[in-house]
C-alpha cells in the first residue's frame, strides 16, 4: 500500500521547549538540502502571481511555517524558491517568529524575503476599549519585530476574523494604518477561518483600508458559491488573496475502499493545484515541517497542469474527498442548546488530532469564551449538535473531552 499523506501529521507536535525550537538546526545545515538546490536548477521557472495591489509577486507555493521548528527547512524553502513565510506571534509561543527571523537574518536575505505575521487574536480583542487598541497593536507588533530580528514586516494581519465588524472598525483601521505609515508594516490585512464569505465581502466593501486577505480555501468548497463569489469580489477590487488549509486536514480522505490507489504526494499536489486554478488566489501556503514535505509541495510550483493521475483522483467517485472537513460555516450553532462555540472546537480538534500541533490547538481553545467552551460540553450527557454537512460533531467533542480531561 502506498503511503498516504493523510495518515500522518504535517504539523507534528514535538514537545520541545521554546528555546529548543529557536536553536534547532543552527549547528549546521544537513546534506538533505542538496535536493533544494537541484530542484531550483532542473525544474525550470517557478510560477509567480501578483498579490493584489501590493505590487508583490509571489511564488504560487509559499511556506506555511507555523509548525516548523527546523532551521534547515526554512533555509531549504528559501533556496528552493519560497519567498513568503507565514508565521504569527502566538505560533509556538513566539518561537516560530524567532526561528524565521534568525534564519533569514543569518542568510542575509531579509530584503528578498516576504514575512507575513499575525497579531491581535480574538482573545486579545475581546472587550478592548477603542482608545486602547492603537497602543495595543503597536505593542504587539514591537514584540513580533523583536522576535523576527527586523524593523518591519511585509504583511501584518489581524488574526482570525470571523465577524464582519472588524472591516470597518475605525480604531483598528487607524491603528493598523499608523503602523503602515511608520514603516513597520508594508501592507495590512486580516485572516479568516470561519464565515469566510461574509468576512471577505466586508473587507472588499472597505477595500481601500486593507491590502491582503488570508482565507481557508480547499476542494470542499467547490460548490460554495458564496465563498467563491466573495473571493472573486475581493480579487476584482485588487485585494491580494492567500489560501490556507488547502489540503483539508480534518477530512477523512481517501475513504478505506480506495486508500491504496493514490500516494500522498498525488493527493497533495492535486489539491493544491485545484486551489490554484482560481485566478484570484495568489499563493497557497501548506504547512511544511520537513524536507520531504517541502520537496513534495514545491513540485507544484513549476506546473499547474493536472497530471493524468491527479485528474483520476479528483474525478474518482470512490473517494469521498470532502467527508468530514469542518467548513466553519456555523450552521451547527442553532442545534446546540448550550450555545457552545462548536466551529472553534472543531478547529481545535483538527489541530490536535490531524496536525498533532497542540500549540495551535491550545491557541484555538483559548479563543473561546468561557461560557461557550468545552466545560459546557462536559456537563452535557447527550450531544444534540448537528452538522449541516458531514462532520460527526459528537465524536469529535468526545475526543476533545478525552484529550483535555
Amino acid at each position: 500500500m502506498k503511503e498516504n499523506r493523510s495518515e500522518y501529521s504535517r504539523r507534528k507536535f514535538l514537545g520541545t521547549t521554546a528555546a529548543g525550537l529557536v536553536t534547532a538546526g543552527f549547528a549546521g545545515l544537513s546534506n538533505g538540502l542538496s535536493f533544494a538546490r537541484e530542484a531550483a536548477n532542473t525544474k525550470g521557472e517557478i510560477i509567480h502571481r501578483q498579490l493584489g495591489k501590493t505590487g508583490l509577486k509571489v511564488p504560487v507555493i509559499s511556506h506555511g511555517s507555523g509548525g516548523c521548528n527546523d532551521a534547515n527547512v526554512i533555509q531549504a524553502a528559501y533556496e528552493m524558491g519560497a519567498r513568503l513565510f507565514d508565521t504569527a506571534a502566538n505560533y509556538q509561543i513566539g518561537a516560530n517568529e524567532m526561528l524565521i527571523g534568525n534564519v533569514l537574518k543569518n542568510m542575509g536575505v531579509r530584503d528578498k524575503a516576504i514575512i507575513l505575521t499575525k497579531i491581535y487574536t480574538p482573545a486579545q480583542r475581546r472587550s478592548d476599549a477603542p482608545d486602547k487598541i492603537g497602543k495595543k497593536l503597536e505593542t504587539l507588533l514591537e514584540g513580533s519585530l523583536k522576535r523576527l530580528r527586523t524593523d518591519y514586516v511585509d504583511i501584518l494581519q489581524i488574526h482570525d476574523v470571523s465577524t464582519t465588524d472588524i472591516a470597518g472598525n475605525s480604531a483598528i483601521i487607524d491603528g493598523m494604518r499608523r503602523l503602515k505609515e511608520q514603516g513597520k508594516a508594508r501592507f495590512i490585512g486580516i485572516t479568516t477561518h470561519a464565515n469566510m464569505a461574509e468576512v471577505i465581502n466586508s473587507i472588499a466593501a472597505s477595500g481601500e483600508n486593507w491590502d491582503v486577505i488570508l482565507t481557508t480555501f480547499n476542494f470542499t468548497f467547490a460548490n460554495d458559491t458564496g465563498l467563491l463569489t466573495a473571493i472573486e469580489n475581493a480579487g476584482k477590487k485588487n485585494i491580494g488573496i492567500l489560501a490556507m488549509k488547502t489540503l483539508a486536514f480534518g477530512s477523512q480522505w481517501p475513504n478505506p475502499a480506495s486508500r491504496g490507489n493514490y500516494g500522498g504526494a498525488i493527493v497533495a499536489s492535486a489539491l493544491m493545484k485545484w486551489v490554484l486554478q482560481n485566478k484570484y488566489i495568489s499563493t497557497v501556503m501548506p504547512a511544511c515541517n520537513n524536507l520531504a514535505q517541502l520537496n513534495e509541495d514545491f513540485a507544484v510550483a513549476y506546473n499547474l497542469e493536472f497530471t493524468p493521475e491527479e485528474k483520476k483522483l479528483l474525478s474518482d467517485n470512490n473517494i469521498e474527498l470532502s467527508q468530514g472537513f469542518c467548513r466553519q460555516c456555523s450552521g451547527c450553532l442553532a442545534s446546540c442548546p448550550g450555545g457552545v462555540d462548536i466551529p472553534t472546537l472543531m478547529r481545535t480538534h483538527m489541530y490536535a488530532t490531524r496536525y498533532r500541533d497542540f500549540g495551535l490547538a491550545h491557541a484555538a481553545m483559548g479563543e473561546i469564551e468561557k461560557s461557550r467552551g468545552l466545560d459546557i460540553c462536559r456537563s452535557c450527557n447527550t450531544c444534540m449538535a448537528h452538522c449541516v454537512n458531514t462532520v460527526n460533531i459528537r465524536d469529535r467533542i468526545g475526543d476533545l473531552k478525552s484529550i483535555y480531561a
